[in-house]
């Protein structure tokens, strides 16, 4: 038999034997707790963040592998600035980011970002805040962008 892989979305540190993780694995013979600590373990710094998490089980040998991906940019800033939701109404302001903010969300996503410079992640984060009604140095999202551009933020983006 071969591999079985789960693509899951887990709340971070909160991952059970219930559905859909229990039901899935139990017939698969493997010791369901250890992959639910392991991955509450690994995902405990996202508490209240939803995260991509794959589980590669091999049926034959009992074996597995976890996988935690990172969350979603919107997730981070709504973290980093400690918000639940975007904006309620369009035109009002759900919260503010920094550009330090902005960066370390950057280096977070970098591996996985089609961006080919921290330079490009970081616009990218930025943009995020738009749909978010997030503004970013306590100004438009695309204002920044273009002082990003215009080596504004060089000194923080390294």
């Amino acid at each position: 038999m071969d591999k079985i892989t789960l693509n899951l979305m887990i709340e971070g540190g909160k991952a059970s034997s219930g559905p859909p993780l229990g039901p899935t694995l139990a017939p698969l013979g493997v010791n369901i707790s250890e992959i639910v600590n392991s991955i509450n373990a690994s995902t405990k710094e996202f508490k209240g963040m939803t995260i991509p998490v794959v589980v590669t089980v091999d049926p034959a040998t009992k074996k597995y592998d976890i996988e935690i991906k990172t969350p979603a940019t919107s997730q981070l800033i709504k973290k980093a600035i400690g918000i639940d939701k975007g904006r309620k109404e369009k035109g009002t302001i759900a919260g503010n980011l920094t550009i330090e903010q902005a960066v370390e969300i950057a280096k977070t996503k970098s591996q996985i970002s089609l961006g080919l410079t921290l330079k490009s992640v970081v616009k990218e984060v930025v943009g995020t805040c738009t749909s978010l009604g997030v503004t970013v140095e306590k100004k438009s999202p695309m204002d920044v962008i273009k002082e990003i551009d215009k080596g504004i933020y060089d000194e923080k983006i390294k």
